[in-house]
């Protein structure tokens, strides 16, 4: 995983913990905010590969019984080795194949994020996720109008706050920051809000956030 990447994540995962205005974080509280939140992601993280480990053994269990209870190894001595057999339908395994893999993915990218942080050869990336915070408290009132201005139809006070924060993250990097090409900083917020929000969120990002490239000129 790139360290830009896992930053954002991370910053997601610390606008999501705010319970105050943002102003009223300092330096000291948005560290304290991120470690607790590098908390959070190994524990689900823990929790998702315990679900991932239990949908195996049920899916073991499921073969053995079917192959044991098999028209072929019924017939046969009991003190013998069951015969692999056909299964009937390879759907059932494959779609909960797809759910584990699913989980798998997620619990190893929250696992990536929470060793890029611990390590300090990769400060950078909570350095990173703290100056998308200290960006937005300096800006958070031009930035939310923008968001205001270019949600046309929408009231920004009834938006899902998952699809506010990616946008105050990609917002805070495309107008400000300024350190990372304009396509991966957009890319990376569809990303966030296929992994984190609404079905809708992912087309109505790309909408604000392409209008506002557009008529800021980001290149």
């Amino acid at each position: 995983m790139q360290a830009r990447r896992a930053s954002r994540e991370l910053a997601f995962i610390l606008f999501s913990q705010f319970d105050k205005k943002i102003t009223n974080y300092s330096k000291e509280n948005l560290d304290d905010i991120i470690l607790k939140s590098v908390r959070i992601l190994s524990d689900s993280a823990s929790d998702d590969l315990k679900k991932s480990l239990g949908t195996l053994i049920d899916m073991k269990n499921r073969i053995d019984d079917y192959e044991a209870e098999h028209d072929t190894n019924l017939n046969r001595p009991l003190d013998a080795a069951n015969i692999p057999v056909p299964m009937p339908s390879t759907q059932d395994v494959k779609t909960k194949i797809d759910e584990m893999i699913e989980v798998a993915e997620k619990a190893i990218l929250a696992l990536e994020i929470a060793e890029f942080t611990t390590l300090e050869s990769q400060s950078e990336v909570q350095n990173y996720a703290v100056k998308i915070a200290q960006t937005f408290q300096k800006n958070h009132e031009e930035i939310d109008d923008i968001i205001k201005n270019y949600s046309t139809g929408w009231d920004i006070d009834r938006l899902v706050k998952m699809d506010k924060d990616i946008l105050r993250i990609a917002l805070s990097e495309l107008l400000y920051i300024k350190e990372t090409p304009m396509k991966v900083v957009v890319d990376e917020a569809l990303e966030l809000a296929k992994k984190y929000s609404t079905d809708d969120s992912a087309s109505f990002i790309n909408g604000v956030l392409a209008k506002v490239i557009v008529d800021k000129g980001i290149k």
